[in-house]
């Protein structure tokens, strides 16, 4: 279940945890053709905490680099 993680988060920066957790060597590139795309997530997960009592049990890093392992474990190929 992902229900946010509470701070705000750039694309780019997201991108470079991504990268960096999967050992992706590539080149990224950017469309800047698309320059109104959203720069940044903030999902807020206080709702959850309030209504059912959700607490994240993972930080961010660590819970994208279960979720990578886990595809890589069930044999999806990543192909970013």
């Amino acid at each position: 279940m992902n229900l946010g993680a509470g701070f705000e988060i750039s694309i780019k920066d997201l991108v470079d945890i991504i990268v960096k957790l999967t050992g992706f060597e590539g080149r990224i590139i950017w469309d800047r053709s698309k320059p109104d795309g959203q720069p940044r997530r903030c999902l807020d997960s206080l709702k959850a905490e309030k209504e059912f009592g959700f607490r994240a049990n993972y930080k961010f890093e660590e819970g994208l680099k279960e979720t990578i392992d886990w595809y890589v474990k069930e044999g999806y190929r990543l192909s970013l």
